[in-house]
């Protein structure tokens, strides 16, 4: 009966630290909707998905699809496109947007959620605006055009690393006439 009662405490206490998935997925939309609002300056904005066949999605470096890529709209005015991913930090994943403007080019880039106590420098907006201005013919390289950081090596790394499968899956669409 003893063990029955910890096994179960233990798994109330990982649940509890775990967070409800619920108000996580509620938490990053909130962040995505305010970032778009800052980003485009208007709270008067339509997203439009943009669906990419599962042909195209083999060729990718990043997963784009209807869930995460979408078109930004206001008034049937283009204003851009938003990309949401996750990337790795040293033990957990975190939430980052990629805006882009209507040409694709990286308007602003925002971590949303980041899991971890160490690396939070990956979130500032002096680190990421090493990313603005890119484009699909963009080759972002840590240690090289993307500052390295002290502390956050594994964070910033893997930013860079999303940054330019990003870049590189928006050449495929391009090339395909999705985009």
């Amino acid at each position: 009966m003893i063990s029955k009662s910890i096994v179960f405490f233990g798994f109330l206490l990982s649940f509890i630290y775990m967070g409800n998935p619920i108000q996580a997925q509620n938490t990053l939309q909130e962040k995505f909707h305010k970032e778009i609002i800052s980003a485009f300056e208007t709270e008067d904005y339509q997203l439009k998905e943009i669906k990419v066949s599962e042909n195209l999605q083999d060729q990718m470096k990043v997963e784009m699809n209807n869930k995460n890529f979408f078109q930004i709209f206001t008034q049937d005015q283009l204003l851009g496109y938003a990309y949401l991913g996750e990337a790795a930090s040293m033990k957990k994943m975190f939430d980052y947007v990629v805006f882009f403007d209507k040409d694709l080019i990286i308007k602003k880039s925002k971590v949303l959620i980041y899991r971890e106590d160490f690396g939070r420098q990956i979130g500032t907006r002096r680190w990421l605006s090493q990313f603005d201005g890119m484009n699909s013919t963009s080759n972002p390289q840590y240690g090289e055009d993307i500052a390295a950081i002290s502390g956050a090596t594994i964070s910033a790394s893997s930013m860079t690393r999303a940054m330019n499968g990003v870049l590189k899956s928006l050449a495929v669409l391009q090339k395909n006439g999705v985009l």
